[in-house]
């Protein structure tokens, strides 16, 4: 071990290296993650961000940029900034780091992870993608006004800007932002006047029921379907000035350039008096498009990575991930990495039984546009 770098995977490595032989992809580097008691769901959630190749691009930029910051100035972004560094700097093609700072950081940080108590994947990446945005934004406010910068400048901190007269203005966007940030419009429609009351929100993930024996697809047109609101639901309108019955639905307004689909799994059954998970058969596809938004045109998305829950309940179990990189499909679980069929993805679509020895369930689903990023 040097530097908290286990330099070499043994067999597994081996195994890796060997599987892609000539095809082993130019300056990319595979390499699992030490466990430090029950931070499986951390390791998994860091495999999805690190390939997802744009977001990692820019986080290795924001990190040549801020390199040694102070005792004082360390925080979650530039631990994960430095962790990103220390595998895409290997030496070695395959191997095992323990990211050791990092997790340091996310218990010092959040009393939640502390334990070594089993812990909710997307608790986790909801927690650790609204603390980098907020580090970025507390960054960019010190950032007033500066001379004018090259392109590349305006992204060293992670944050782009607008130009005026040569100057930085406010900040309009984050990486998080710029990557993982979508808009909703939540439509309510007065069934008397028929006025349209529509309110914008953002989202960096979406949160779906599932059904058994459905599709990821079936999940979205669900979450879009429109809902009327009566009896003691009903809506108060402004132009009506009273209660009155209203249809509402919500719609993606704007998607994200990284669609983030988390499946709620776990659903509090009131005569157990406690969290069932829910293994029902969930497909999603290796190719998706997003029909049911604001947009006259799909948005085409492809599956990059896989969070996936083993185990029967909430409260115990494990993570893995599967990640798709130069059109290879990887399993990492914990420090180990072998490669594995494309078609073996769907063994984590779920059981179409209620009862099942196959307890690997995908979980969060991290989907890219196949379009550019809108800034």
């Amino acid at each position: 071990m040097v530097d908290g770098v286990a330099l070499t995977m043994g067999v597994a490595g081996s195994k890796l290296e060997k599987a892609l032989g000539d095809h082993f992809p130019e300056g990319e580097r595979y390499f699992g993650l030490e466990n430090f008691g029950n931070t499986c769901y951390c390791n998994s959630v860091l495999q999805a961000l690190y390939f997802c190749v744009p977001f990692r691009e820019e986080l290795l930029e924001y990190y040549s940029s801020n390199k040694n910051p102070s005792e004082g100035d360390e925080n979650l972004l530039t631990c994960l900034a430095e962790l990103f560094s220390q595998i895409s700097s290997q030496k070695k093609k395959t191997g095992v780091i323990a990211p050791k700072r990092f997790v340091q950081r996310v218990r010092k940080q959040n009393e939640l992870f502390r334990g070594y108590m089993h812990q909710d994947a997307h608790e986790f990446l909801n927690f650790l993608l609204n603390e980098l945005a907020d580090i970025l934004e507390k960054e960019s406010h010190k950032v007033t006004s500066l001379p004018q910068a090259s392109s590349a400048e305006h992204v060293a901190n992670g944050v782009n800007y607008a130009q005026v007269n040569g100057f930085k203005k406010e900040p309009l966007v984050t990486l998080v932002h710029k990557y993982f940030q979508g808009i909703l419009t939540n439509e309510t429609r007065c069934l008397r006047c028929e006025t349209v009351t529509a309110r914008d929100e953002t989202f960096l993930d979406l949160s779906l029921d599932i059904e058994q024996n459905s599709s990821i697809t079936s999940c979205l047109k669900n979450f879009s379907s429109t809902e009327t609101l009566n009896a003691e639901d009903k809506f108060f309108c402004d132009k009506c000035c009273s209660l009155q019955e209203a249809q509402k639905r919500m719609k993606i307004k704007k998607p994200p350039h990284i669609l983030v689909i988390h499946l709620k799994r776990f659903k509090y059954m009131e005569q157990l008096g406690r969290y069932k998970k829910l293994s029902y058969r969930v497909v999603f596809p290796l190719e998706l498009k997003l029909s049911n938004t604001m947009e006259d045109t799909d948005s085409e998305y492809s599956l990059f990575a896989v969070v996936v829950h083993v185990g029967s309940g909430p409260n115990h179990g494990h993570y893995v991930s599967l990640v798709k990189s130069h059109n290879h499909w990887l399993f990492f679980d914990d420090e180990n990495v072998e490669m594995i069929d494309e078609s073996a993805v769907q063994t984590f679509f779920g059981s179409a039984q209620e009862y099942s020895s196959n307890t690997d369930h995908g979980y969060i689903l991290f989907y890219e546009s196949l379009s550019a990023p809108k800034s």
